[in-house]
């Protein structure tokens, strides 16, 4: 399984320079995990196990009802509802901690999650061995739209390990892409705030009607998925 997912050529992840590149990196990881939970998986005893031992975030579960047939997901909820049973209400009595401790790894975990983070440090691994030996893929690395918040941070830790020199040039370029957009994104913010001014009425909004929508996108490495009518709450 793991040979599968990572077997996604990083070069292929950089190359359509649209948004945060560990972004795709991330939802391309999650579409062939949920595709496989819910498809060759469906079968394989040591996958349910784990499934059921782990459970879902509702962020994968949303996926996995996304791209498998509802008898797929039924059949995972089948076996997952009765591990969640004798876990959380076991024959006889339980002591209330046990309870709760039980019903609290279910909200920390998520089979999907835990395997994306394993994952996600093969590739950065890779990602960072290509921007140290390919002057090619520096150059792809440079030309990203951006780096979201979350994944600035992710790219910067997993790259510590680098030499000095090596690390405070890929640091420097990293920050450059994260704090630019972050600087673009303030003001596009801010412009929408001001274009709230009665004084600018008729004026043009430029780049800024979605930038609400790109700045929880930028902090959160998620866009948002509530639907506002424009018309009605922009006034």
């Amino acid at each position: 399984m793991r040979e599968d997912i990572c077997s996604i050529p990083v070069n292929e992840v950089f190359e359509p320079k649209d948004g945060c590149p560990f972004c795709r990196m991330r939802d391309m990881l999650e579409d062939r995990m949920a595709t496989y939970i819910t498809g060759a998986a469906m079968m394989e005893p040591d996958v349910r196990i784990e499934t059921n031992r782990l459970g879902f975030c509702s962020e994968h579960f949303n996926q996995i009802l996304a791209r498998g047939s509802r008898l797929s997901v039924a059949l995972i909820l089948e076996s997952l509802l009765a591990e969640v049973k004798g876990q959380v209400f076991p024959d006889g009595k339980a002591a209330p901690k046990k309870i709760a401790a039980a019903v609290h790894s279910r909200e920390d975990n998520c089979f999907i999650c835990a395997n994306i983070k394993d994952s996600m440090r093969h590739l950065l691994e890779s990602t960072i061995a290509l921007w140290q030996n390919e002057q090619e893929f520096r150059d792809l690395y440079s030309a990203q739209q951006f780096i979201c918040l979350p994944h600035y941070g992710m790219a910067v830790e997993a790259a510590a390990k680098m030499p000095k020199k090596n690390f405070a040039l890929f640091e420097a370029e990293t920050t450059r892409l994260a704090k630019a957009y972050l600087e673009a994104l303030s003001g596009d913010v801010t412009h929408f705030c001001r274009m709230f001014d009665y004084r600018n009425a008729g004026g043009d909004w430029g780049s800024s009607k979605d930038s609400i929508e790109r700045a929880m996108t930028w902090l959160t490495s998620r866009a948002p998925t509530a639907q506002q009518d424009s018309g009605e709450k922009n006034r």
